[in-house]
């Protein structure tokens, strides 16, 4: 399986083993960078995509993982946690961050642990889709495995 995939993936792919998550990572016809790609080259609804957005905050990276029928109110979420401000990454502190480029940022496989915060919105669906590395490749998954793969804290984002 991970002998045809691009090395971002496989890596995910192994994050997904070690996690003990069945997920397999599907390959995409066409690029889906976007949250509605994604939702209509899968046939699910735009909501059921984990979105992964890549922030900066305190002077280090914030992953956020929203609905994709979500905007993040950086403001907001900012105040939710306490925190300075919190702006959009730039696509070099995303890759450095990740590993990844924009349209393709998966929960995991990155070089160090990212804190996360997983938008409790994906709770309403059986089953989300997050990327898996690149803009080609996304894996179904629940939303309790989602929190634990990314360690991360249920919060509202918009």
């Amino acid at each position: 399986m991970t002998a045809q995939l691009h090395p971002r993936n496989v890596r995910v792919a192994e994050r997904l083993q070690q996690a003990g998550i069945p997920g397999r990572i599907v390959v995409l016809p066409v690029a889906a960078a976007t949250a509605a790609q994604a939702a209509a080259a899968l046939g699910v609804e735009v909501g059921a995509i984990a979105n992964s957005l890549v922030f900066w905050c305190d002077e280090r990276p914030l992953l956020v993982m929203t609905s994709g029928a979500h905007r993040v109110d950086t403001a907001a979420l900012a105040q939710r946690l306490g925190r300075g401000r919190i702006a959009r990454a730039t696509a070099e502190q995303v890759l450095e961050a990740t590993g990844q480029v924009i349209g393709g940022v998966a929960p995991t496989g990155h070089p160090a642990a990212i804190e996360t915060i997983v938008d409790p919105a994906l709770g309403a669906y059986p089953q989300v889709w997050a990327a898996a590395g690149t803009a080609h490749t996304v894996f179904p998954l629940s939303f309790e495995e989602l929190v634990r793969l990314t360690d991360g804290r249920v919060e509202r984002v918009d």
